[in-house]
């Protein structure tokens, strides 16, 4: 691990010390030209006038990409989806949150275009990273995304190359993964090349924290590529250096298990609460009035997205391979992945209560199967798995969401792939003996849902939020 030294880093970022240049000569290791000047570099970053290659042209690389696109830079996309690739080239958005608009001013502004070539890397001054790190069958780290990537990186490597990693991954991934798949070419980290770690703080659909407006944590291997890293981001993006990629990756799962662990404990409460007969969003609330020491989180049917539900499992997968126990991260993760049954039972018990009905041969309707509101992004969605165990449970579910006519192939869930939206008609809404909100999209008309349903079950709270339960109490059930 490399000794961080701010006062080196203001230097070389003011572009006041002496040019960072090894005389070619003294380079005898195969595969090397001579080491590349980093002041040069800099400028290149500083004056945006580099070439920036982002790999992953998804919910982190697109944004990041039109970021640094609106500032000046020329940005190459590189993904192995050619429909994605085909759809950007002509300035149409893969995303719903991202407009076309924005897409094709920077693709008729000759600042943005798409690629399945990785020879793109090659007239690249920097590559950044942004591919999945999801879990493996047994909750652990799967790097192989990351691990194809620097490989194919690799094949294209050349002194100068700025690496920077932004997919979240447990602490040495960058030095231990990253490092040595690249300098398998010949090439050093920090001499030949430069390597980094930024991770990605990506808030899909929340136009309050687009790319641009959130502090971006920047870390590199050594204090040459930390310059570089700072030097590239802090153009588009108020950035918070810190002293090695190890350190920078910690951040992000810190980041995350707080919300984990949090919403677990209101998740928590919530069963609590309810067997006393307490409304716990009465209760949070009331709570979050309180002008310090405490910080609204809120319960659901379980933990969803790209962030929450996976990155806790990195580090507690790294503590054991060090003899570490993380029991209070782990009882988190099993308390938040219990919600989908917590949701099972609370509707069973509401069918049996209300109408003396059992699961088994009741329809249920699934109200929204995206992982969190107002975004078509359903990976680890808990609808799904709330979907699957009403199937186990003998019941015939259907869902709607506007955002998904179809529900896509999964890796988790390929018994749910190909089921399309039910319309949201007055007469299909009478067919079902519950509703369950899982997912609260703004654009539903919650009030025609309770009109016609018999029984609508909520885990988000949307009906009280929405000033509609006074009118509806008789058929709501919180959950």
């Amino acid at each position: 691990m490399h000794q961080f030294d701010s006062t080196a880093l203001k230097a070389v970022d003011d572009g006041s010390t002496a040019r960072l240049v090894a005389d070619p000569a003294t380079s005898s290791r195969s595969g090397r030209a001579g080491q590349p000047d980093v002041e040069h570099l800099l400028g290149l970053f500083r004056e945006r006038a580099a070439t920036v290659a982002v790999v992953g042209l998804g919910y982190v690389g697109l944004p990041l990409s039109l970021a640094a696109c609106e500032v000046g830079f020329k940005v190459v996309g590189y993904d192995i989806d050619a429909a994605t690739v085909s759809r950007l080239n002509a300035g149409r958005s893969p995303l719903q949150h991202i407009g076309d608009d924005r897409i094709g001013k920077v693709v008729a502004d000759a600042l943005f275009s798409a690629t399945v070539d990785s020879a793109c890397f090659e007239g690249a001054d920097a590559i950044l990273i942004c591919v999945p790190t999801p879990l493996g069958p047994h909750h652990e780290p799967d790097l192989s995304f990351v691990e194809a990537t620097a490989h194919t990186i690799a094949r294209h490597l050349r002194p100068g190359h700025l690496v920077v990693l932004e997919s979240t991954t447990y602490p040495g991934t960058t030095s231990e993964v990253m490092r040595p798949i690249l300098e398998s070419t010949g090439l050093r980290s920090g001499e030949d090349f430069f390597l980094g770690y930024s991770p990605e703080r990506e808030d899909p659909g929340n136009a309050q924290f687009e790319t641009a407006r959130i502090p971006k944590v920047v870390s590199g291997d050594g204090d040459a590529a930390l310059a570089l890293t700072q030097a590239l981001y802090s153009q588009f993006v108020t950035t918070v250096p810190v002293s090695s990629p190890e350190t920078a990756e910690a951040v992000k799962l810190t980041e995350n298990i707080f919300r984990s662990v949090n919403i677990a404990l209101v998740n928590e409460l919530k069963i609590v609460y309810d067997r006393m007969g307490i409304d716990i969003w009465e209760v949070i609330q009331a709570a979050k009035t309180k002008p310090f020491g405490y910080m609204p989180f809120y319960p659901g049917p379980g933990l969803g997205g790209h962030c929450i539900p996976i990155d806790p499992f990195y580090l507690t997968w790294k503590a054991r391979e060090l003899g570490i126990a993380t029991r209070f991260i782990e009882l988190a993760g099993e308390v938040n992945n219990g919600m989908p049954s917590y949701v099972l039972n609370r509707t069973r018990d509401e069918l049996d209560r209300r109408f003396r009905k059992g699961l088994s041969g009741a329809r249920i309707l699934v109200m929204g199967i995206a992982y969190k509101k107002n975004v078509s992004d359903m990976r680890e969605s808990p609808a799904l798995t709330v979907m699957e165990l009403f199937d186990r449970a003998g019941a015939k579910v259907d869902y709607y969401d506007p955002h998904f006519a179809v529900i896509p192939p999964t890796r988790q869930h390929a018994s749910l792939a190909g089921k399309a939206c039910i319309p949201f008609e007055d007469y299909a809404l009478t067919r079902y003996d519950a509703a369950v909100i899982v997912t609260d999209h703004d654009d539903v008309d919650y009030t025609k849902l309770l009109r016609f349903s018999k029984l609508v079950v909520d885990t988000r709270n949307i009906v009280g939020s929405l000033g509609l339960l006074s009118d509806f109490a008789n058929v709501v059930a919180k959950a």
